[in-house]
């Protein structure tokens, strides 16, 4: 029987997040397991087509976003207080959000994803359907999809 000791929970913060991570909290009791919980947050870019903030504003501002997104996950997990017997690591990456929790599953051993099959609604929705499914093509540990 499969029974999975590092589950990785990508989240955006959406209640089908949360419901993956409940779901996976829930595994995560069953079978003792440790779970990482990760945000991807999108590049901030330090110019548009025709302006470059200065580097210390860019760095400021992709300082808070890192710091909103760390508020966030505490806040995402405050909402299940009932599993708090279980290790749960978090981490943030910057980047490409298909790439990064590919990454993350390389680097933590992971041997179960969790994710929502999609996030938000309309075009983020669909986005997050894209990312599901490309995750589900190149992870290589089983991927769990949840539906809310």
């Amino acid at each position: 029987m499969f029974a999975p000791k590092r589950i990785l929970v990508p989240t955006n913060f959406s209640d089908d997040s949360d419901e993956a991570l409940k779901q996976a909290l829930e595994l995560a009791k069953q079978y003792n397991s440790k779970v990482y919980l990760l945000h991807v947050a999108e590049p901030i870019s330090q110019c548009t087509v025709d302006y470059c903030s200065d580097t210390s504003t860019f760095r400021q501002a992709e300082d808070a976003e890192i710091r909103k997104a760390r508020e966030m996950m505490q806040e995402e997990l405050k909402k299940f207080s009932e599993f708090q017997e279980i290790e749960v690591i978090s981490d943030i990456r910057e980047g490409e959000p298909v790439q990064e929790i590919l990454k993350e599953q390389e680097e933590k051993g992971v041997d179960l994803i969790v994710m929502p099959s999609h996030g938000k609604t309309g075009f983020i929705k669909r986005l997050m359907g894209q990312v599901s499914e490309k995750v589900m093509e190149e992870a290589k540990s089983p991927v769990l999809l949840v539906r809310h």
